[in-house]
């Protein structure tokens, strides 16, 4: 592989921008310096996620080209009824790549993809079972569904474990008790640090601490003082010191958690780091 490294300053506390879709046209000629500038807000790693399994070459390549770069597949909810269903057989052999460390991003959408709601069921039910089957990570995408989405999650781990982050969480307090009672963690965005999130913040704000990751989502969800522009992983660190706030912490020990909270969700991303 060929990898290009970005370190980052000495004094800047480091974190992990959980979810992002690096393969977007919005960064098409820019990840050279989207990185970089990553790097130097204290953003050492970030997941790429492939949300259409046609796409998981170039997403993959990305991985093997930058080395803070690692990636997730799945079908999307809201691309679940055009896209060919997705196999265990198939996730799993996705996941031999040393840099492939989630399963998803899968879940339910009934917002804008209410009448695909029987295959986005299917679809989440299929990489639950590689995500039990692989021992990585299940990335969920939850929205406009929580009743269904807290009763399959919970069905299926009744069904046999597996580990699970709410990304980008905006639901919810029932849909959040219900993801931590199983012991899955929620990941704050840019949505929580807008001005309006007061009741999302107090969401996270309430649960408990060893469960948080954060994320942008990028290129969506810039948070305060980028909204309305492109997102980047570089932004990442402006939602964690809002993170830092809400939990009344100093910014380097929320970082520090968080991190923590990363490496023992996704572990092979840890053990990467150590064996690499």
């Amino acid at each position: 592989m060929t990898e290009t490294i970005q370190t980052p300053p000495q004094s800047t506390a480091q974190i992990t921008d959980s979810h992002c879709h690096l393969d977007f046209p919005d960064f098409e000629g820019q990840l050279d310096a989207v990185i970089a500038r990553a790097a130097t807000a204290g953003v050492t790693r970030m997941v790429s996620i492939c949300t259409r399994l046609r796409n998981e070459p170039a997403v993959r390549t990305l991985a093997e080209t930058y080395a803070p770069v690692f990636y997730a597949a799945g079908t999307h909810p809201m691309s679940a009824a055009e896209e060919p269903m997705a196999t265990v057989d198939e996730l799993i052999a996705l996941a031999k790549h040393p840099k492939f460390v989630g399963i998803g991003e899968t879940g339910l959408d009934y917002h804008y993809s209410a009448d695909s709601a029987e295959v986005q069921k299917q679809s989440l039910r299929i990489h639950i079972t590689a995500a039990r089957e692989t021992g990585l990570p299940l990335i969920i995408h939850a929205r406009a569904a929580d009743d269904d989405m807290a009763r399959i999650l919970a069905e299926e781990y009744r069904a046999g474990a597996y580990g699970c982050v709410m990304h980008c969480f905006s639901s919810s307090a029932a849909l959040a008790k219900a993801a931590l009672d199983l012991g899955f963690y929620l990941s704050m965005s840019g949505i929580a640090a807008f001005p309006k999130s007061t009741d999302l913040r107090a969401i996270f704000a309430a649960a408990p601490l060893d469960r948080i990751l954060v994320e942008t989502d990028s290129p969506y969800l810039a948070p305060p003082p980028h909204r309305g522009k492109r997102n980047e992983p570089a932004f990442s660190a402006l939602t964690a010191r809002v993170g830092a706030e809400a939990f009344g912490l100093d910014y380097a020990d929320f970082a520090a958690r968080t991190q923590d909270n990363f490496d023992r969700l996704f572990t092979k991303v840890a053990a990467y780091g150590v064996t690499a």
